[in-house]
């Protein structure tokens, strides 16, 4: 994410539109006051279970990350054989009684 001044975006308005396509987020600076936000339009900062998440990003001290994958963590191997949770849960139950 970077920051720039009204008069810098009015100058290069086409590059900071290019970054922005590219996926980039522009803050928007007025006397060093964030005043606006620049970003593609499918990205969304509504957070309305943690407003104040969305307040940090509206002023520009957070960002959001990408959306999460399972595709990007390995599959860990199982640590037991198979039916071993299932065998545990009942010896367990059967003490229980």
């Amino acid at each position: 994410m970077i920051a720039v001044g009204l008069r810098e975006l009015k100058n290069k308005l086409s590059e900071y539109v290019r970054r922005v396509r590219e996926g980039e987020e522009v803050l928007v600076t007025d006397r060093g006051e964030v005043v606006a936000e620049l970003r593609p339009p499918s990205r969304s900062v509504e957070s309305p279970a943690h407003p104040g998440l969305t307040r940090l990003i509206q002023q520009g001290k957070a960002r959001m990350g990408a959306p999460n994958s399972a595709d990007l963590y390995p599959r860990l191997k199982a640590l037991l054989p198979e039916g071993s949770s299932l065998r545990l849960l009942s010896d367990e139950r059967a003490e229980d009684r």
